[in-house]
């Protein structure tokens, strides 16, 4: 019975991964996730040179106001933040697209009658999700390296580096144990609508709690 199960598994994540490889959704969030280093080089950059800053105006306030200075350790904030903050949101794109699209494309039902155990398929999903957001978050961090190694800035060690990646990937994981409730409003709601409004409401509820000092009893708020 265990060996069945495991091969029901087996078949369905197989045919997810064959999902993601076809589709173009992943590789669009990944383009999307880049801008968080990539302005954060930017924002070092600015730091770097307080002249040119205040010569751009507002904008060198701002990067100011965000990281303070312009090394390593202010870097590495803003990736942790980028993936708890943007995470939140292409993460649960990747969910819903996963979770949302055998409605969309009216393939439900057919899934459905696949002699596969419907517990295999969400597990298979699930396990999608979490390998795509983790590879997401990977491919973040390796860019954000590459990144500031450009850019120059000072304050680098392996140390450092070794706990900024517990950091980032911790936040992740964080970020991901939210998507099974986005999962289940793609299901019940059978397609992309309802999971979107949904991922829309917790990001814009959680910057109002996070400044209201009430960020550490509201979920979508802890990863940051």
């Amino acid at each position: 019975m265990n060996g069945f199960a495991l091969n029901n598994f087996s078949s369905a994540l197989w045919a997810e991964m064959l999902k993601v490889r076809r589709s173009k959704v992943p590789l669009l969030t990944a383009v999307g996730f880049s801008l968080a280093p990539l302005m954060g080089g930017l924002f070092m950059i600015i730091l770097k040179d307080p002249v040119g800053a205040r010569e751009m105006g507002l904008l060198g306030a701002k990067a100011q106001l965000v990281v303070g200075v312009a090394d390593w350790p202010a870097y590495f904030d803003i990736l942790a933040q980028a993936v708890a903050i943007g995470g939140a949101a292409l993460f649960a794109i990747l969910t819903i697209w996963v979770f949302g699209r055998e409605f969309v494309d009216h393939t439900a039902k057919e899934l459905m009658a696949l002699p596969t155990a419907r517990a295999s398929i969400v597990a298979a999903k699930f396990v999608v999700v979490l390998l795509l957001g983790l590879g997401l978050t990977l491919y973040i961090f390796g860019l954000g390296l590459l990144v500031a190694t450009l850019v120059d800035i000072p304050g680098w060690s392996q140390q450092l580096v070794g706990e900024a990646f517990i950091g980032v990937m911790g936040a992740a994981m964080l970020t991901l144990a939210l998507m099974p409730f986005v999962a289940l409003l793609s299901s019940t709601g059978r397609g992309y609508l309802p999971p979107i409004g949904w991922t829309f409401l917790t990001v814009f509820l959680a910057n109002i709690v996070a400044y209201t000092g009430w960020g550490d009893w509201f979920p979508w708020t802890v990863p940051a």
